[in-house]
């Protein structure tokens, strides 16, 4: 009964750190994920921070030329 017992716990126990190893892969996966799309968001909204000014005092001054 007890060899019984035991082997099943460690059926058990190889099933859970299978399951361990994916939840793992998972959430790294998930984290990495993450980090890439804040990436493409942020990076992109600091550039237009800088060029947007300069568009607009080209475009102001073209108009002022214009006048």
């Amino acid at each position: 009964m007890d060899d019984q017992l035991n082997e099943r716990l460690n059926g058990l126990e190889a099933r859970m750190n299978a399951i361990f190893v994916s939840v793992e892969k998972t959430r790294k996966y998930f984290l990495w994920t993450m980090i890439i799309t804040v990436a493409m968001i942020v990076i992109p909204l600091i550039g237009m921070a800088f060029v947007i000014p300069g568009i607009i005092s080209t475009y102001s001054s073209q108009l002022g030329a214009l006048q």
